[in-house]
């Protein structure tokens, strides 16, 4: 099949406007960690970016994704349940595929003085990197996470997506105020996640619809 000449540049003009973000973010992760470092560091804010950091992590949307489907499955709404559930398992795949590169990148956190900022790949000084905290920031597994939520969640619905878009920034925002990733990390995640949503959902919404109406139906027989 082939692919349209606007298609293309389509898809050129995202790669480079992603590319852009990110090299902007770059330039700007040592002012933007020295600038949360003064004003959340031992300040009540730091509390505030420690819960929105665990609201971020991949087994609360799992949760609350299967709790939200199942109930609206009892209410006698599957497609609601089905779609509920697409956006948690597009959050938990986007995550997952941030988390596979953060663990070849082997970049830096913002927290660990051991060694000069960089990206140390998988082995380092006659180590193996790969699942140590201090070497996966980039791209951040939370941000992938939330962003892909949201993502999600807009292409479903703008008022459900806007509400999403708050909890993806908020995620964002105390990871980079915990030191726990770049702004460039964060930036980076949302680049991954935001198309890996467009793609998931032709491929995998029919089929949660389809299944969640036949889950729905055998339920009724009972």
């Amino acid at each position: 099949m082939s692919v349209k000449p606007y298609q293309r540049w389509r898809r050129f003009f995202w790669l480079f406007a992603a590319a852009a973000a990110i090299a902007l973010a770059w330039l700007l992760d040592n002012r933007v960690d020295a600038l949360l470092d003064v004003a959340v560091q031992k300040t009540p804010w730091h509390t505030v970016a420690g819960w929105c950091s665990k609201l971020g992590e991949g087994w609360v949307i799992a949760v609350w994704g299967i709790a939200g489907a199942i109930i609206f499955l009892l209410l006698n709404r599957p497609q609601l349940a089905a779609k509920i559930f697409f956006v948690a398992l597009t959050s938990e795949l986007t995550g997952l595929a941030a988390t596979i590169l953060r663990v070849l990148f082997g970049r830096t956190r913002p927290s660990n003085h051991d060694v000069p900022p960089g990206f140390y790949g998988v082995w380092h000084d006659g180590h193996w990197l790969i699942g140590q905290f201090k070497y996966s920031s980039f791209p951040s597994g939370h941000a992938a996470s939330a962003a892909g939520l949201a993502a999600a969640a807009w292409l479903l619905h703008r008022g459900w997506g806007a509400v999403a878009a708050v909890y993806a920034v908020a995620v964002m925002w105390s990871r980079i105020a915990l030191e726990c990733h770049h702004l460039s990390d964060v930036v980076a995640s949302t680049v991954l996640s935001i198309p890996l949503a467009m793609m998931l959902k032709p491929l995998l919404l029919p089929s949660l619809e389809f299944q969640a109406g036949n889950l729905h139906r055998a339920l009724r027989r009972q």
